[in-house]
This record gives structure tokens, C-alpha cells and sequence, in this order.
């Protein structure tokens, strides 16, 4: 049988309580495998401790090292390989991986709500459905998974939804790729994926993410346009991807081929294209160079523009890579 190879992150499934104080990852990759009951005899797993962070802490840079491990595992001839980190940047770190993973071998991250000392402990059930996920042969060919709750996500997809709940990761409208019943996966739909971005040549550029709400003023959004230090900007933008009257005029204050996306901050639904005219809609958008960021969030959108500017394209090469992916 081949070997899965297991790679811990840290976050809330390796996490433990010191002295009375806060939690904070410390466990290692052994010791959460070890905790996983009733695994199969004859199952081959190698364990790695990769990183030991809270998952706010990974970097981007970080990211595409643990891309390194993981194209390394493959080439060493890995059936699958999972990942855990913690939930509070999963929806980012495994849609990064998504972007940048060409093999059919499938890549898999899951992690924990509750603490492992917790009652009701969800970390060592979601590692076992993660494991039972990559032993499936219908989990090839699909991009990176998210396996949390018995539940499988296509990471384009999946979004965090609550800040506690251990139901916390939804689809949204195009619902999940599967489910786990009884040990065997029960796939809904066929596998599909798309081309893997070229591999990142840089990773030193930073993209802004800029917050639309009522009464907002016009000053983050201007320092985020012309300030040199962003490669590209997104906003969360309202309803369907609008912003207020006043600031429209500023959306045009970014220098020629800065990548400025807009998105919707509602958890779901697309940013529409031509429905809305008033100054500041989608329409008075585009028209002022603003791209939309279609059926992603704004969280995502940032990850794939980042990613894309990452592999070298400017111009009309890196909008026809962020329009072919922006749609769920």
C-alpha cells in the first residue's frame, strides 16, 4: 500500500494549555496521528511536523514552502498527502495550495474547532475522515480538498462561516464535493479541476484588501491605490460589489495596470456585471478599470491575484487568469 504522508501546520487540532495559560500549538505530527482511533492495519503514514504556528501567523511565503513539502512527497511516490492547520486561514492557505498544485495525487488539509483536551475533541475525527478521504480512489484528480466535519470541499469553494461552530466550513452555493457515510465517500459530483498557475517566481509583493461600510471615508482606499507598497488591490465591496458615490472618483487614482478587484462582502452570491449604473456600481466600476472579482470572496480574491502576479503575468495575461478563475 502506498504511504500517506501527514504534514502538521500547528493551529487549534495541535494545540494544548500550559500553567493555566492560553492554548497554543505544540503538538507534533506523531502525536496527532497517534491520537486518530482505529485506523486500518497495514495503513502506511509518514508523520512530519512542518511548521508549529497559529494559523493567523502563516505567511504566504510560508505557504509555498509547505508547497515544496508537498511536491516533494509526491515525487517520492505519496498516495495522498493531508495537512493540519488551524481553521481561522484554512479557506486562504488551501486555495493558495489549489492555484499551485498540478498532480492528480490529492492534497487534503483539515483541522479542529475545538481544543484536543476538549470535550466532544473534533481534531482526531476530522484527521481520520482526511484519511479516509485520500484512501479514496475517487479523491484523484480534484485539486486540494478540505475534509472537516465528515464533510468534502473543493478548496475554490470553501469558506469559514462561523468563529466557533464546529459546522463552520460551508460551499455556499455550489454545496460541497462529498460526504463520508459510514467509511466510504459518497462523491456528488465528477472530479474536475483546472490548470495549475506556472510555478511562483517571486513572493516579496504584498496586496491590499480594503473593507466597504457605511460612511466610509475615502483615505484607506486611496493609500491602498497609490501607495507602492501593493502590487494590487481588493475591496469588500457592498451588495453585489458596489461602493459609495464618493468614493468612486478615487478608484481611479491607481496607477495603469495595478490590478484593482472588486468583490461582494456577503458571505455568498457573485458580484454582478451589468445590472447596476449609479456612480460607484459595478458598472461605473468596470468603467473606471476595476475588475470583478465574480463569485469569489474577497479573502480569495486577494490569494489569487497574489498568486497570479506571483508567477511573473501582468496586463491582459493576468486578468484572463483571474476572469478563468473566478467562478466557482
Amino acid at each position: 500500500m502506498d504511504e500517506i504522508f501527514i504534514g502538521s501546520l500547528g493551529g487549534t487540532i495541535a494545540m494544548t494549555r500550559q500553567d493555566g495559560g492560553g492554548a497554543q500549538p505544540r503538538l507534533t505530527a506523531q502525536w496527532l496521528l497517534a491520537s486518530v482511533p482505529g485506523l486500518p492495519a497495514g495503513l502506511k503514514v509518514q508523520a512530519h511536523s512542518v511548521l508549529q504556528v497559529a494559523s493567523p501567523s502563516i505567511s504566504l511565503p510560508d505557504m509555498l514552502a509547505v508547497l515544496d513539502w508537498c511536491n516533494a512527497c509526491q515525487q517520492q511516490g505519496a498516495r495522498a498527502i493531508i495537512l493540519t492547520q488551524g481553521t481561522d486561514t484554512l479557506e486562504e492557505t488551501s486555495c493558495l495550495l489549489d492555484l499551485f498544485w498540478p498532480h492528480d495525487v490529492p492534497l487534503i488539509l483539515t483541522g479542529a474547532m475545538r481544543l484536543p483536551d476538549s470535550a466532544g475533541a473534533d481534531g482526531p475525527a476530522n484527521l481520520r475522515a482526511a484519511i479516509e478521504v485520500a484512501q479514496d480512489p475517487g479523491s484523484r484528480g480534484r485539486g486540494v480538498l478540505v475534509v472537516v466535519n465528515e464533510t468534502v470541499h473543493a478548496a475554490r469553494r470553501v469558506h469559514k462561516s462561523d468563529s466557533l461552530a464546529v459546522q463552520t466550513f460551508t460551499s455556499g452555493s455550489a454545496g460541497p464535493l462529498g460526504r463520508l457515510c459510514e467509511g466510504e465517500v459518497i462523491w456528488f459530483a465528477p472530479a474536475t479541476r483546472r490548470p495549475a498557475l506556472p510555478p511562483p517566481r517571486r513572493s516579496d509583493h504584498e496586496v491590499a484588501l480594503v473593507m466597504m461600510g457605511l460612511g466610509i471615508g475615502p483615505g484607506q482606499l486611496r493609500h491602498a491605490l497609490t501607495s507602492p507598497e501593493y502590487a494590487a488591490v481588493v475591496l469588500s465591496a457592498l451588495g453585489a460589489g458596489h461602493v459609495p458615490a464618493a468614493l468612486a472618483g478615487v478608484v481611479s487614482e491607481g496607477p495603469p495596470g495595478r490590478p484593482l478587484i472588486f468583490c461582494t462582502r456577503c458571505d455568498d452570491g457573485p458580484t454582478t456585471r451589468a445590472t447596476y449604473g449609479y456612480p460607484g456600481s459595478e458598472i461605473d466600476l468596470q468603467q473606471r478599470g476595476a475588475w470583478p472579482g465574480g463569485w469569489l470572496s474577497a479573502a480569495k480574491a486577494r490569494i489569487l491575484i497574489w498568486a497570479i502576479l506571483a508567477t511573473g503575468a501582468t496586463g491582459d495575461q493576468a486578468r484572463q487568469l483571474f476572469d478563468a478563475r473566478s467562478r466557482p
